[in-house]
């Protein structure tokens, strides 16, 4: 009876596992060709995709680290504070601007049956995440080496903040990417939204040090959330963070249904495809 329960058990997954392989190598070959037409053979290569985000949030920090020099005081070390904004400013902002117009490029290979709409955002969406992720671990490690930022207090907290905030990118592209098919107007749209959200998102600010009525408002942003508990993270207890992870985890669910769901009804349409 043991052994009739134990293979009952098994039976879905060696069913299943045939697709998954074949699911995952398409993932794997999308992920290749993205690389290869974005970033070339030429030159640094592939290696772009760690430099580029770590020159955008080094600046950042340096603009932080002059502003400390001219009088400016912290209780946060100011290029941890940096890193640890702008970081995961380019992990959330990235992923949908990268969905949108996904088709288009990668038209022709979504008459094949193995390939789906689905595997081509997942391509985009896994490439942007290794970059800002590798991007962060190698500042991070710089900056601790310089002795300009500590050693995170809780790893395993700013894992799961980073990893959450990475779902929510996640989810919010797999729901632009599909609607920017559907309308031209969405992708005009995020372009200045995603701006105005920069600022809003938790990167040059903790939630605390604002004013209660703005510390409502701020906390209404997803994102943001996910921030102070990075930071909290990171930094231990030098501030009191404001964070809600069951109102993080929800956003993330629904967003990823509704995304889902639009993959699907532009993957069985064929909007502008």
């Amino acid at each position: 009876m043991q052994q009739a329960s134990g293979s009952s058990l098994s039976s879905p997954l060696v069913a299943w596992w045939p697709g998954l392989r074949v699911q995952f190598r398409v993932i794997g070959a999308l992920l290749l060709r993205e690389v290869l037409t974005r970033y070339g053979r030429h030159n640094i290569g592939f290696l772009w995709l760690l430099v580029e985000p770590m020159l955008f949030t080094g600046l950042i920090a340096w603009a932080y680290s002059s502003a400390r020099a001219a009088g400016v005081q912290t209780v946060i070390p100011i290029a941890a504070f940096a890193v640890t904004g702008y970081s995961c400013v380019m992990l959330w902002r990235n992923m949908p601007a990268r969905c949108m117009g996904a088709v288009t490029p990668n038209r022709a290979l979504l008459f094949h049956r193995p390939v789906k709409l689905l595997d081509v955002y997942f391509a985009r969406i896994i490439l942007e995440a290794t970059g800002a992720t590798m991007s962060f671990v190698a500042l991070a490690l710089l900056g601790i080496a310089l002795g300009w930022m500590p050693w995170p207090q809780d790893l395993l907290a700013v894992c799961l903040a980073w990893m959450l905030l990475a779902w929510f990118g996640l989810s919010l592209g797999l729901l632009l990417g599909p609607l920017s098919e559907r309308s031209k107007w969405v992708e005009k749209i995020w372009a200045p939204l995603s701006y105005l959200l920069f600022p809003l998102s938790g990167t040059f600010y903790l939630v605390s040090s604002l004013p209660p009525q703005a510390q409502e408002f701020v906390l209404l942003l997803p994102m943001v959330h996910a921030v102070e508990m990075l930071r909290e993270g990171y930094f231990g207890h030098l501030f009191a963070a404001r964070y809600s992870v069951v109102y993080l985890v929800s956003w993330n669910m629904a967003l990823m249904l509704l995304g889902l769901s639009q993959v699907r009804l532009v993957a069985r349409t064929g909007v502008r495809l």
